[in-house]
């Protein structure tokens, strides 16, 4: 389980900051569900039968209780005390849920493997007939999302049904049919994953590539046919009769504590402008020019940016060799010069530098520290995954 300091959290809250704005584009209302429910939902969900080695489970007051190790149920129990209509479909829950799964400590490895970790769970509740646009939509949505934090190269996995799973082989193959015919309207081109679904439905698993060529599986879809049967979801038809809704499992990035080491790998460190921990870093040259560099701290700070200030009595080759060695985006130099002239030095990697008046630095700073959101582009399409 994860210490987040302070330069830590800034990033992990940047990266929540951008999934949850994509997420909302895309029509979600954001939800909390308890990290402890007790048993008897897990045995109702079938995660009892079928993930019980996996959680954090023991006895309260003389019943059965456990840390969730996923957030379907819980928004399963938000689904099943409305009166759902048609018309609310197709009705989409997100929750960066807090998850927690006992994971045997010889697989945990730093970020990437943890037994409490954030997922950037959603769970859509629709009409069947809706299942194969509602899926191409989140295909194509993703796609957009993975390449404006600089992922390219994608591959699809169609994983299908494990030996242990809830529901009959009918429910299968109608689920396995279903998701494979919406995985063709996305226009996607998918590896078999025999074996590999989840317990309740099978899934399609988005694999990234990174800079040095590694795979890395991040975002998933999986269709559910078993779990509003087992909590008994429903909704009015047009006809007047009580459907059963079909229940979509989406995640962009699975795990933000992993997704954010997959970034640290994929940029080697140097992360772009909106995820870095400290965008911008002021170096007043001398102990006169603190007062103005704490003023462009403050116009930077209204605009949402990560600043800080060092006006330590290090010799200013050493804060500037400091600053770039951390990676900050933006290094401001300010002297008397830019005092008198309300303007800043920036100094890049390599000794080059520009000065640049104090308004436009500002305005020039934010649009370079802004982070990748959602764009409605006409070109946007989903038949850009390849195998």
């Amino acid at each position: 389980m994860v210490f987040w300091h302070p330069r830590g959290y800034a990033m992990y809250r940047a990266l929540e900051n951008v999934v949850r704005a994509w997420t909302a584009s895309e029509g979600f209302e954001e939800v909390r569900t308890p990290e402890l429910l007790r048993g008897a939902i897990w045995q109702q969900s079938g995660h009892w039968d079928n993930f019980r080695e996996h959680m954090f489970a023991f006895a309260d007051e003389g019943k059965s209780a456990a840390i969730k190790p996923v957030n379907c149920p819980g928004h399963a129990q938000i689904v099943q005390r409305r009166s759902l209509s048609y018309r609310d479909l197709p009705l989409r829950l997100a929750e960066f849920g807090i998850v927690h799964r006992n994971e045997a400590s010889g697989v945990l490895h730093g970020l990437l493997r943890l037994r409490q970790f954030t997922q950037d769970d959603g769970h859509v509740f629709l009409a069947e007939s809706s299942l194969e646009s509602e899926v191409a939509k989140f295909c194509s949505s993703l796609h957009a999302f993975y390449r404006a934090l600089g992922f390219e190269e994608i591959a699809v996995n169609f994983a299908t049904r494990p030996a242990q799973r809830a529901g009959s082989d009918e429910v299968w193959d109608r689920a396995e049919l279903a998701l494979e015919r919406a995985a063709v309207r996305a226009g996607l081109a998918c590896r078999l994953r025999p074996g590999e679904g989840a317990f309740y439905g099978p899934k399609l698993e988005f694999e990234l590539l990174d800079r040095q060529g590694r795979a890395w599986q991040c975002g998933t879809i999986q269709l559910d046919f078993v779990l509003p049967e087992r909590f008994e979801l429903s909704y009015d038809a047009p006809s007047g009769e009580r459907l059963r809704p079909v229940m979509l499992h989406r995640a962009m990035l699975g795990s933000l504590e992993r997704f954010l080491a997959i970034l640290l790998e994929h940029h080697a460190g140097r992360l772009p402008a909106w995820l870095a921990p400290e965008q911008v870093r002021i170096l007043p040259v001398h102990r006169e020019q603190r007062g103005y560099a704490e003023e462009i701290a403050a116009r930077l700070r209204e605009r949402g940016l990560r600043v800080g200030v060092d006006a330590s009595s290090e010799t200013l080759a050493r804060r500037v060799a400091e600053a770039h060695g951390q990676s900050v985006s933006l290094l401001w130099v300010v002297g008397a010069r830019e005092a008198n002239e309300c303007t800043v030095t920036e100094r890049a990697v390599g000794d080059a530098q520009r000065v640049l008046p104090l308004v436009s630095g500002v305005e020039a700073a934010a649009r370079q520290c802004a982070p990748p959101l959602p764009e409605r582009a006409a070109s946007t399409r989903a038949d850009v995954f390849s195998d």
